[in-house]
């Protein structure tokens, strides 16, 4: 089989690998779509600009993400279910960003619980918390986080309520997977994932099975966490969750210049410019449109981080050009993982910056850090 030249092509691979279930969990947004599909092809409105006969030697896409040195400005975002697109997938996907020398992202709703992750890990791993309405167990996981050596916290904002995504409800979404007609048939399609899975022992949300009170099967955590989302998530919660956890703080959900500034103003380190993929509101801007409004509202006063749509280098270049200090990617590391496990996602990731590297290149520049709106022509989004 031929190696995959650009993420697309670990897409595919993934698509006839992974049972339709979980890869439509990956790949797709909610309601009409509209905003998931708007991420990735409103990049393509942004122009470079080619230099020519300039001193390429040397280039370098080193830098640093909320105080951590990187091999370049990308970071494997949190992504639920991610031990359901390839067994372990969380613990494989942070060998591989470890080995490339990026941040990983734990979810709250990964498959693989914070201890199993850190248990086969050597470094530190950024944990993603889902504001929960249980206290308790929400100051217990913190705790957890702390105990596994976590050194940042990503806090989602943009999910107290859940978004209606289609493919999910008509796929009957769980994992485990239900042992329906329809459901069996996927997974009859795919031995080799079959196998993977029957090999560990990560099957549900390590995270919350047999942590959260009420919760020790498929049908206690279904209605629990149907229930557990926030709606009352406030600026307050966000203060009370910081003075909590006592380290670097990033804030995600981000699409708005107001609510930019309210973040910056809570003592962030980081804020994540991002609609959840597309997950949430559909019909929302995409995060590369808003990307450039928001730098300009906020200035130096927090580092801005872009997540949502980027499927190449090309488009992490374009995301530094508006002035994000980093990106992350979603996507591109799950069709990886679903594809070849831990080495696809390594894939990905020199897929991702072989790109990035060129195009700095091609654009005349030889350091990451130096790329801006000098290196793009006006790009109109209207």
């Amino acid at each position: 089989m031929s190696p995959a030249l650009e993420i697309n092509d670990l897409k595919e691979k993934a698509r006839r690998r992974v049972p339709k279930m979980f890869f439509d969990y990956a790949d797709s947004g909610s309601w009409t779509q509209s905003t998931y599909a708007a991420n990735e092809t409103d990049f393509q409105k942004i122009k470079l600009r080619q230099r020519i006969a300039v001193d390429m030697t040397g280039r370098s896409l080193a830098t640093t993400m909320a105080g951590q040195q990187v091999s370049m400005p990308v970071a494997l975002a949190p992504t639920g279910l991610t031990g359901m697109q390839h067994a372990d997938g969380e613990i494989l996907a942070a060998q591989a960003a470890e080995e490339f020398g990026v941040p990983f992202t734990l979810s709250t709703m990964s498959i693989c619980s914070i201890e199993a992750v850190a248990e086969k890990t050597t470094k530190p791993f950024w944990f993603q918390l889902y504001v929960m309405q249980d206290k308790a167990f929400l100051q217990a996981l913190i705790e957890r986080a702390k105990a596994a050596g976590c050194s940042a916290l990503v806090i989602t904002l943009d999910l107290q309520i859940l978004g209606q995504r289609h493919k999910d409800l008509r796929n009957g979404l769980s994992a485990p997977p239900k042992f329906t007609p329809k459901h069996i048939g996927q997974m009859a399609t795919r031995p080799l994932w079959c196998l993977q899975m029957l090999q560990t022992r990560n099957h549900s949300f390590g995270n919350i099975v047999g942590h959260a009170k009420g919760v020790s099967d498929l049908s206690s955590l279904s209605s629990w966490t149907a229930e557990q989302f926030d709606p009352k998530l406030d600026w307050s919660a966000v203060e009370e969750i910081k003075e909590m956890w006592g380290g670097p703080i990033i804030l995600k959900g981000i699409l708005d210049r107001e609510d930019a500034l309210m973040a910056a103003r809570s003592g962030a380190d980081a804020i994540i410019v991002s609609n959840h993929g597309g997950r949430q509101l559909d019909g929302a801007p995409s995060s590369i449109e808003v990307l450039g409004d928001i730098v300009d509202a906020v200035g130096d006063q927090v580092e801005i981080h872009m997540d949502g749509g980027i499927r190449s280098g090309q488009d992490v270049l374009k995301a530094l050009c508006l002035g994000a200090k980093g990106t992350y990617i979603g996507r591109p590391f799950l069709y990886g993982l679903g594809a070849g496990g831990k080495q696809g996602v390594t894939d990905a990731l020199e897929i991702i910056r072989n790109e990035l590297d060129i195009t700095m290149a091609l654009c005349g520049e030889r350091l990451a850090t130096n790329l801006g709106r000098h290196n793009i022509y006006s790009c109109n989004f209207a």
